[in-house]
């Protein structure tokens, strides 16, 4: 969550509405408080935070003005007694919510890797899509940090499906051809003007991966020379349909973000 808040944002997101101070009837001091600033937060991210210092400090002074509870009283409120347990379950059946479990993050990971990794390769974008299908099955997301170690454990399950997909769909020649480009050898199917390493020593197969320098004719003569011998070792294509990628927009293009209840409910 953001740190930095204008007294109009604060107003906005962080007032206590007459549903809020009624659940905050039969509790005091820094329970009170503690409660509160849990319940705010929550409505803004869907989520609990993970320490005191996430919460911004103005809003913290804002809600104490109006509980009529010292600020300072924030930093005793016990972070991991039963009380906060209580306070979050609470919190959660107030909006409809459910605590997110082992079996969410397995199915999330799942989802991730069928559906979106094809399709996404900033790992930013499929965090966001994590916790915005958390939020639309109202299911508690993971912490930050386990939603990016589920995030990679997708990503890696993704690029390992991949590469057995791709490899299944190569004929015998095709795999022959390709261990051979990778491995510099100089016989089987390579072509004879393709048998000797490159100048300098190195094998084709590096310099198909050596970066092209800097724009010009003669570099671009050089990349449509390598297009050509990679062409003449019969490559069948395959990633017109493996490989397409794209851009996933969560919640659609064009949408306004709110900083108050960005999730449904």
């Amino acid at each position: 969550m953001r740190q930095d808040w204008e007294p109009e944002d604060l107003i906005e997101v962080w007032t206590l509405l007459e549903d809020d101070m009624k659940r905050l009837r039969n509790k005091s001091g820094a329970n009170q408080l503690g409660f509160a600033m849990l319940l705010k937060f929550f409505e803004v991210e869907a989520r609990f935070p993970e320490t005191d210092r996430e919460v911004p400090v103005a809003a913290v002074g804002y809600v104490a003005q109006q509980v009529k509870v010292p600020a300072e009283a924030w930093a005793a409120y016990d972070w991991q007694g039963d009380r906060i347990k209580r306070h979050r379950k609470e919190i959660r059946k107030a909006f409809g919510f459910r605590a997110g479990t082992e079996e969410d993050q397995e199915r999330l990971a799942e989802w991730l890797t069928a559906e979106l990794c094809g399709v996404e390769l900033s790992r930013d974008r499929l965090a966001e899509a994590v916790v915005a299908r958390c939020r639309n099955d109202f299911v508690e997301p993971p912490s930050p940090a386990k939603v990016r170690r589920l995030v990679g454990k997708a990503v890696r399950d993704f690029d390992t499906r991949f590469c057995r997909t791709t490899v299944d769909r190569l004929s015998h020649a095709t795999r022959s051809r390709l261990e051979g480009l990778v491995a510099g050898r100089e016989d089987g199917d390579e072509p004879v003007e393709d048998q000797a390493v490159a100048e300098g020593g190195r094998s084709f197969f590096t310099e198909l991966k050596a970066d092209p320098g800097a724009p010009g004719l003669e570099s671009l003569f050089a990349e449509v020379d390598k297009l050509q011998r990679v062409r003449k070792r019969s490559f069948r294509p395959i990633c017109s349909r493996t490989c397409r990628r794209s851009r996933w927009t969560p919640g659609g293009r064009g949408r306004r973000r709110s900083t108050r209840r960005t999730w449904s409910g």
